[in-house]
Parts: C-alpha cells; structure tokens; sequence
C-alpha cells in the first residue's frame, strides 16, 4: 500500500468513484438483459406494480399515467431500449472495473488501461466539440439529415408505436415544435403516410405538433381539427424542432458551458489521480526493491 498521504486520497477517491459507477452499471445491464431474453414478463410486472390496486404506487398514478406507461411499455419500444441499455451498461462497467480494481489492488497496468481509456474518451469529446465549431454548417446539414432520416424511415402514427416515434413525440410536445423542420417533413415520412392514408382522416401532422391540452405526454390537441388542418393559430406547424433547440441552447449557454465544463473537469481529475497512483506505486515498489 502506498505510504503517500496524496496518492491513498486518490486511490479511495477513486475507488468511491468507480464503485458507484459500477453498481449503477451493474443494474442498467441486468434491466437491459432481461428485456432482451423475456420483455413480456417485464411489461407485465411493470404494469402490475404500478396498476394494481394493492400497489403501494397505484394511488399516485392516475388514467392519463397508465395510459403514457402502457405505450412506452409497448414491445416494440422494449425491444430497442433493451440493446442500448445493455450497450451502454457494458462500456460503463469496463471502464469502471478497469479504475476500482486497477485502485483498490494498485495495479499499475490497470490502471494504465484505465487512464487511457478516459483519454481516448475525453479527446473524442474535445474532437467532437471543436468539428461541431469549426465546421458549424456541415454539421447541422448531417444532423438535420440523420434526424430527418429517422422521421421518414420509422415515424408512424397509430397503434404500436416504436420507440423513435415515441420519443419525437416526446420531444414535440415538450418542446412546443413540429418536425425537424417544420411539418413538411411528415410528407417524406413513408410509415406515417401510409398509416395516415389507411385511417381516411386526411391527416397532415400528427397530435404532438399541435397546441396541446392538459398533460403533454398524452398529445391531446386543444383543437381536435388541427391534425387535419394545421395552422399557425391550433400548431406550430412551422417550428422546427432543430431551430427550436439550437435557440433553447443559445439562450441557456451558461447552463451548457457549466455542464461541458463540470464533466470534463471530472474526467481529467480521474485521469490525474489514475496515473498519479501509479507514478506512487512504481516509487513504492522501486524503494521496497532498493532497499
């Protein structure tokens, strides 16, 4: 054990660190592996606990918050949260097993592995910062792009909805936005439009870009004609939900520039204390061989 008043702050600090990160991974990828091997007993049990009348959470959930769990508890939005979150509970589990264990045994090689990892990762994070800057205009033009593409490949309207239509639903009502760019670009939605054409209603946009009525999750529009005839006065047909966010950062930049700065600041930290304990290890070991 290093004798170093400064490296032992760094090894329990990050082993505090990793410890937690790892239990939280832990858990995300136990959740994300049960959906993927049986969903259906998930939705169940979920339902179940929350629905019940003997659940101790069943008298804080209301219709409309039955209704909102049902769809996002639906198979198919399951199915694909369950490969992210099984994705992302692994690469957080690694790292963190690479920093806990490299800390808590002083192991010099891990913790090697472990601080370039969080280098690679904080240098990709710089990269992407600085491309996104120094080529503004491409990068908006790819964003719109791959956003649009989500729209036009799998947005749909209806039962069974997946889980990228329920999240740009999502993001349209909280949001107060229609589309990417406005509600023309439900037009090159093939899902929606063939869903739309089989209902027979005539409709141009779906709930979600309409001004809603009660709880936004729910895309109740205020004016029920509004999904059939749009206008500037029942929706926000020409409010593109990309312009709408570009804006909501500008005017919250503060608030950006604090969270960009707090997580980087974190990363390089672990960064330091890893290769720092391991500068004291190596010194620890050399005096115990010398002498």
């Amino acid at each position: 054990m290093v004798a170093d008043c400064g490296a032992n702050c760094a090894r329990w600090l990050l082993c505090l660190a990793n410890f937690i990160f790892i239990c939280v991974s832990t858990g995300v990828l136990i959740v994300g592996t049960w959906l993927a091997a049986d969903k259906a007993s998930f939705i169940n049990l979920t339902l179940n606990i929350t629905t019940s009348n003997y659940s101790p959470a069943s008298p804080f959930v209301s219709e409309d918050a039955e209704k909102i769990l049902k769809e996002f508890v639906e198979p198919a939005v399951i199915e694909q949260a369950a490969y992210i979150l099984i994705a992302a509970g692994a690469f957080i589990l690694v790292i963190s097993f690479l920093g806990y264990c490299g800390a808590i045994k002083e192991s010099r090689v891990l913790l090697t592995a472990y601080g370039i990892f969080l280098i690679i990762i904080f240098a990709l994070q710089v990269a992407l910062i600085l491309l996104c800057t120094l080529y503004k205009s491409q990068a908006d033009h790819h964003s719109k792009g791959f956003l649009k593409s989500t729209l036009s490949k799998y947005y749909t309207t209806g039962e069974n909805k997946d889980a990228v239509t329920l999240s740009w639903d999502l993001i349209m009502a909280q949001m107060s936005c229609c589309g990417v760019d406005g509600y023309e670009d439900f037009r090159t939605a093939r899902l929606f439009v063939e869903k739309s054409s089989a209902e027979g209603l005539g409709r141009q946009v779906p709930e979600s870009c309409c001004i809603l009525t009660g709880d936004p999750l729910l895309s109740k529009p205020a004016d029920p004609s509004c999904i059939i005839s749009p206008t500037q006065s029942n929706s926000f047909l020409s409010t593109g939900c990309y312009d709408k966010f570009s804006f909501m950062v500008t005017e919250n930049l503060n608030l950006v520039i604090g969270v960009v700065v707090v997580v980087a600041a974190t990363q390089l930290l672990a960064i330091i204390f890893s290769f720092c304990l391991c500068r004291a290890v190596g010194q620890e070991r050399d005096y115990h061989y010398k002498y």
